[in-house]
């Protein structure tokens, strides 16, 4: 207030004037003041939180039970670099299929030092159709595109396979096999090459080597289904009355467990705080309001990050596919509703993942129509929503991941896990103890979330890795 108006409202005089009513100022001192609850900028929609199906979990622990499979290994390799230099880690080549098992440290550590580097630019072939395929390559940082003969003659690409992945290393066990695609770089590429000659040189020294190539042409594997299950042998289509095959079905003998983790805090008021300024807000109330919000959402972000629990990191190597051009394109979701064709729930995505997504659709003339979600309109493909994840991280490159995940314990989905019950149990789940008055006045609340999230079945979850969410050309 300027000296002008001070002297104005002083003397009842307004603009030179004098008045004739109360000022709006002096009003203003009888008047109560609507007053809004604190606000939180932290506070998002938390979608996965509310799509997961919240299961009892007493105890603390869930075990989830499967059929006995075969599979061993994430099928993926390891590499170490010094500088520009890059070797493999030698246990790592037990990840191929023709070494599965093989556990002969010094043979595997002879067949690492015969790799020898190579560096392809993109668009450059790296092997050819039709020609003798007598190298195994190892990818160590770089995207390559398989790329074969569709059924009516046209080419078309049968996979991008990118870093820690490997193809041609059954090849050498046969000299006379032939390449049945094409791999071209789709970027720049560092591979990892070891030809057929190395190979064999190593053979010719080690016979612990010579046997392991025996049981694999001999395929001396137990019989597995297409998901590396124990097979249960069946019959069908027959008539009279042949003998039927006996079976059983075989479990896993250390299914894994999920422990439930937890978030916690400890809220401090003091007495004077909740006893005068109680009105017309009730402070605890407020208080343990914004610190459950906070609580929440660290338990979202724990859900998809923690290296124990969270979901970017439990989805099988098998799930995870990359990005054939960089941005998220529709073919891109396509291939992850392959991968979790079986009653697919959500996508999940940073929002400017799905801002990517949408430049996509419109550089085609795409307009997919939204679906409604719980009164909300959101985004869809397929039929499919897209739902906005803000905890999914986005690298110093500009890439993300985008989830697809089938949920429910019925559908063998993605669950998640809590213990209702809890001692003064507050919400399902979340508990607010008080842990007394100390000699400061000061209140203390404990106040604890329990959780965790578990994959029933590998085909449940799909992630796409790397995706570019910054290009605009």
């Amino acid at each position: 207030m300027t000296l002008t108006d001070s002297v104005e409202s002083y003397s009842g005089t307004e603009g030179g004037q004098a008045r004739t009513s109360l000022a709006t100022g002096a009003a203003r001192n009888l008047a109560t003041t609507t007053k809004s609850e604190p606000q939180m900028q932290g506070i998002s929609s938390r979608w996965l939180l509310r799509v997961l199906p919240w299961v009892e979990t007493k105890g603390g622990v869930y075990r989830v039970n499967r059929r006995l499979s075969y599979e061993v290994g994430d099928g993926r390799i390891t590499f170490t670099n010094t500088g520009s230099e890059i070797d493999v880690v030698p246990p790592e080549l037990c990840e191929l299929p023709l070494l599965r098992g093989f556990d002969d440290i010094d043979v595997l550590s002879a067949l690492a030092d015969r790799f020898e580097q190579r560096e392809y630019e993109a668009g450059e072939v790296i092997v050819e159709f039709g020609r003798p395929s007598d190298q195994v390559f190892l990818i160590a940082h770089g995207k390559v595109d398989k790329i074969g003969t569709g059924e009516y003659g046209d080419r078309t690409v049968l996979g991008v396979l990118a870093d820690g992945d490997h193809f041609g290393d059954e090849t050498l066990a046969d000299p006379t096999s032939t390449w049945e695609f094409t791999a071209k770089a789709a970027t720049r590429c560092t591979v990892l090459v070891l030809p057929q000659p190395a190979f064999d040189a190593v053979v010719e020294q080690s016979e612990a080597l010579r046997a392991q190539l025996a049981r694999f042409h001999a395929g001396r594997l137990p019989a597995r289904n297409a998901y590396g299950e124990a097979e249960i042998d069946l019959a069908s289509g027959h008539d009279g009355e042949p003998d039927l095959p006996a079976t059983y079905v075989d479990y896993e003998l250390s299914p894994r467990q999920y422990e439930l983790s937890v978030a916690q805090t400890v809220l401090r008021v003091h007495t004077r705080v909740a006893d005068l300024y109680n009105e017309p807000m009730d402070q605890v109330e407020q208080q343990l309001r914004l610190t459950i919000e906070a609580l929440r959402e660290r338990q979202e972000r724990e859900l998809v990050n923690n290296p124990q629990v969270g979901l970017l990191h439990n989805a099988d190597l098998k799930q995870r596919i990359h990005t054939r051009t960089g941005p998220p394109t529709p073919d891109d979701l396509d291939q992850l509703l392959a991968l979790v064709w079986k009653e697919p729930t959500c996508f999940l995505a940073h929002p400017r993942a799905i801002a990517a997504i949408g430049r996509e659709w419109n550089r085609r003339g795409i307009t997919p129509d939204p679906i409604q979600l719980n009164g909300h309109q959101v985004p869809a493909w397929r039929g499919v929503p897209i739902l906005p994840c803000g905890k999914i991280p986005i690298s110093d490159t500009n890439t993300s991941s985008i989830m697809l995940m089938r949920t429910g314990l019925e559908n063998q989905g993605v669950i998640g896990l809590h213990q209702t019950g809890l001692p003064d149990e507050y919400r399902p789940g979340l508990s607010v103890r008080f842990m007394g008055i100390d000699e400061k006045a000061i209140m203390s609340y404990l106040v604890s979330a329990y959780y965790s999230a578990a994959v029933l079945v590998p085909d449940a979850l799909a992630i796409l890795e790397r995706v570019e969410i910054g290009r605009e050309d």
